[in-house]
């Protein structure tokens, strides 16, 4: 593996380049923070401070705010993802994932220390939150997926064993189904569900209507996050104790490649030429994986980096900024 040297944070102020421009956002749990790193240099251009504890990030619907959960802080920081600026901050119970439906008018969050999964309604135009209601589905709810009408979210519950269907409109539990130990990412994937089971090897196929467990595809021990590729391609699943990313065909789900990647790689951004930056939990680096070469290549971060996001645009003078994808 080639390692790239991480340049030192910039102290007399800074700035995104003018020009084109590929940056990195990093969670990192550890070392609590955000970290902007300038993807062409390897140059550290921010560290955001949190107060405890980060784990993962989603943009916006309109992918103009960037917003990280601080699970052991109880907040949600809110970035302008084109300049890196902190917006606010706001006070919200454990957010440790969070996810917005396909119609973009809800925000769901999971509270894995507090047992709880809360129901926001998503106001685009303030970038504002308000609580619908709070459901307990269980010990450990961790990730999330939508039906695509946007009417169930489906999350797992990573010590129940389970995953638990919520009904949007209702905000109640609707069904749940044992899938495996510690069941951690999932999506929505062709009128099925698939499901990282973390306490076991494997990805859990589940058909949501007939609320069973299908199939399941051994992927490698620490079965952890599921990742769809753009326009289409494979279905990236993580494996952090195996240390491997594995390829899944997406039609038929059948293995294509498996990828070693030493470090425990856990969550993945894609960047515009189809390549994975993923977060390396125990070995405080990002890793970068062409899945053409199978070559991965690492820099450095925080202690256990875990959410990540690729942003590539072209950046414009902050009161330009609307074209921020």
């Amino acid at each position: 593996m080639r390692r790239f040297l991480l340049a030192l944070p910039l102290l007399c102020g800074w700035s995104f380049p003018e020009a084109r421009a590929e940056v990195l956002f990093v969670v990192n749990s550890m070392d609590p923070g955000i970290q902007v790193l300038d993807v062409a240099t390897r140059t550290e251009l921010r560290q955001i401070p949190v107060l405890r504890e980060p784990h993962h990030l989603v943009l916006s619907p309109a992918r103009d705010v960037l917003l990280v959960g601080d699970s052991g802080g109880n907040e949600i920081l809110f970035i302008d993802p084109a300049t890196g600026e902190l917006r606010k901050r706001e006070r919200i119970a454990n957010p440790y994932n969070l996810e917005f439906s396909p119609d973009g008018k809800t925000l769901v969050v999971t509270g894995l220390r507090r047992d709880q999964v809360d129901i926001y309604a998503w106001e685009a135009g303030t970038a504002s939150l308000s609580l619908l209601g709070r459901v307990k589905p269980g010990d450990m709810p961790s990730h999330i997926a939508y039906r695509p009408d946007s009417k169930l979210a489906y999350v797992t519950v990573q010590g129940s064993r389970s995953i638990a269907a919520i009904d949007l409109e209702t905000r109640q539990v609707a069904w749940t189904l044992q899938v495996g130990r510690e069941p951690a990412g999932i999506i929505w994937h062709n009128g099925k569900l698939l499901i990282g089971v973390m306490g076991s090897d494997h990805v859990a196929v589940v058909d949501p209507e007939a609320r069973r467990v299908e199939r399941t595809i051994k992927v490698g021990r620490g079965a952890h996050a599921l990742f769809p590729s753009p326009g289409g391609g494979p279905i990236y699943v993580t494996s952090r104790v195996d240390s491997r990313i594995t390829a899944l065909d997406p039609a038929t789900l059948d293995i294509m490649r498996v990828y070693e990647v030493p470090g425990g790689p856990d969550c993945i951004s894609f960047d515009e030429r189809g390549r994975l930056w993923t977060t390396l939990r125990w070995a405080r680096q990002v890793g970068l994986l062409d899945p053409e070469t199978g070559e991965v290549s690492t820099a450095p971060v925080g202690r256990s980096p875990h959410g990540i996001l690729f942003q590539a645009r072209n950046l414009a003078p902050r009161a330009d900024a609307t074209a921020a994808r």
